[in-house]
């Protein structure tokens, strides 16, 4: 199993981004595919996720209006939309797999990719 983030860059507050995590190696039908970040400093911290079967998400109330995670099956690809980017958004953003419940902390995702650096500038 293999996730290779990518998106990632320096933007200015209110700017967007669109981060894409690709999955190989699997069938990633009994998975969620989830997105954390890390700042300096801090723990690794939930995002958001959807489930890879019927589409269910979830997201953390900090990015809740702002983010949007979706997936194209045909690519084996999830995105994760970040509008209305704020300084506090900046850190080290990975993509990891994990049960279809869409579990909320990093030590129930079994894969992860490497991160890929998301840095808002104010």
């Amino acid at each position: 199993v293999q996730l290779q983030a990518s998106g990632g860059g320096l933007v200015q507050t209110g700017d967007s981004l669109r981060l894409s995590c690709v999955a190989s190696g699997h069938t990633f039908s009994s998975y969620a595919i989830g997105w954390f970040r890390q700042a300096p400093e801090r723990g690794r911290e939930f995002v958001a996720a959807i489930t890879w079967s019927d589409g269910r998400t979830s997201y953390a109330n900090s990015v809740k209006d702002r983010f949007t995670i979706s997936r194209d099956s045909a690519k084996n690809t999830v995105y994760l939309q970040m509008n209305t980017l704020k300084p506090e958004d900046t850190a080290v953003y990975y993509c990891a797999a994990g049960h279809p419940s869409i579990p909320l902390v990093p030590y129930e995702y079994d894969h992860w990719g490497q991160g890929t650096l998301v840095t808002v500038s104010s």
